[in-house]
């Protein structure tokens, strides 16, 4: 048998990785077809609720995968502070803030290309985050981001305080 016949097993990621994570560093799942009829497109964890801190990643790791990123809609209650705008690599990239709290950035892409991903609170406990995560990427989700966060809610972390 060849290496390359050698059956794989697949594993997800111990608790323990969520934890080590520190701000900054975008956890993101993308849908992986083509087709983009879900309501979402993706689903992203952050760590804090610094925009300062989390956005740069997220638009780095978005830019890899979709190109250059122009806008970013975010929830202004879901955040400490929004500014208006964010510089990634020497490009700018402008934020729009609304008081929507519908758990969902929007990421543009170009003049008119949307993306919608579920943004999973940084509290959620690891299983519920996943869980939340995997649903927003199913290709057939018809579900709206509050709904999915409604059937996975945050659950306390151990040593996570939220601040006020």
């Amino acid at each position: 048998m060849a290496e390359s016949d050698t059956p794989t097993t697949r594993k997800l990621l111990p608790d323990e990785i969520h934890r080590a994570v520190k701000p900054g560093t975008a956890l993101l799942r993308l849908q992986t077809t083509h087709s983009r009829e879900g309501v979402l497109d993706g689903a992203w964890w952050p760590r804090s609720r610094d925009v300062a801190t989390e956005l740069p990643e997220l638009i780095r790791a978005l830019t890899t995968y979709l190109g250059p990123i122009t806008r970013v809609g975010l929830d202004v209650d879901a955040w400490e502070e929004v500014p208006t705008r964010v510089v990634v690599d020497d490009r700018v990239v402008h934020l729009d803030s609304f008081p929507v709290g519908d758990d969902t950035v929007l990421i543009t892409r170009g003049d008119n290309d949307h993306f919608a991903l579920l943004a999973v609170p940084p509290d959620t406990a690891p299983d519920a985050a996943r869980d939340a995560m995997a649903r927003a990427v199913d290709a057939g989700n018809v579900t709206q981001a509050a709904e999915i966060l409604v059937a996975h809610p945050p659950e306390p972390v151990p040593g996570h305080r939220e601040s006020a």
